[in-house]
């Protein structure tokens, strides 16, 4: 003991006021970690859903009709929750029969998931004219 009556090793311990500190040190930390940690998982949920949705759309252009069946126009319908929309329309001029058995048409191809949100694929495909 010292001579104050205190014993010497009395200031060994940590005070309220320093393990709060440490407390509230360790809370942002973990504040940080969760924040990051729910970014994570919603860019992940978020790649899955546009993941799915590309799917889909590879889905609904590899069942489409062969390039003479497949009318000028708008189908529609639904795969897998999705609705789906293709316009097909001829492009630009048509080349006189004479010169070309082919001619190119445009393919669009709009895509909305349960979600709302939407994916448009644009493409054009060949289509055989008729013979004259």
């Amino acid at each position: 003991m010292s001579r104050s009556g205190v014993p010497e090793d009395a200031g060994a311990g940590f005070t309220l006021v320093e393990a709060l500190a440490a407390l509230a040190v360790m809370a942002a930390g973990l504040a940080a970690i969760a924040g990051l940690t729910s970014a994570n998982l919603h860019a992940t949920l978020n790649a899955q859903r546009h993941l799915a949705d590309l799917e889909s759309a590879r889905m609904i252009m590899a069942g489409l009709p062969d390039r003479s069946a497949l009318p000028f126009g708008r189908l529609t319908g639904s795969l897998a929750a999705r609705n789906w929309r293709i316009d097909a329309s001829p492009l630009g001029k048509t080349v006189a029969s004479g010169q070309s058995a082919w001619t190119p048409q445009g393919i669009a191809l709009l895509i909305r998931s349960p979600t709302g949100a939407t994916i448009e694929i644009d493409t054009i495909r060949l289509r055989r004219q008729a013979a004259p």
